[in-house]
């Protein structure tokens, strides 16, 4: 399992979280996933064997945030 904090540009209210948790949570690999809004930073565990950090940036991306 490995466990990455990525600095996420955009996020500003619950939507966020939620658009961001929902999207990223539902990838297979993914075990955890965390929005901090006033850092804003996502934390996510993940097994990188079955899904990739360029993926996870990806579908966050594809959310309308930018990971930085």
């Amino acid at each position: 399992m490995e466990k990455v904090t990525l600095s996420v540009q955009g996020m500003s209210c619950g939507h966020c979280v939620k658009a961001i948790e929902g999207s990223v949570g539902q990838l297979n690999g993914v075990q955890h996933v965390e929005v901090n809004l006033n850092e804003a930073k996502v934390i996510v565990e993940f097994d990188s064997s079955q899904v990739s950090l360029d993926s996870i940036k990806e579908t966050i991306d594809d959310q309308g945030y930018d990971v930085v």
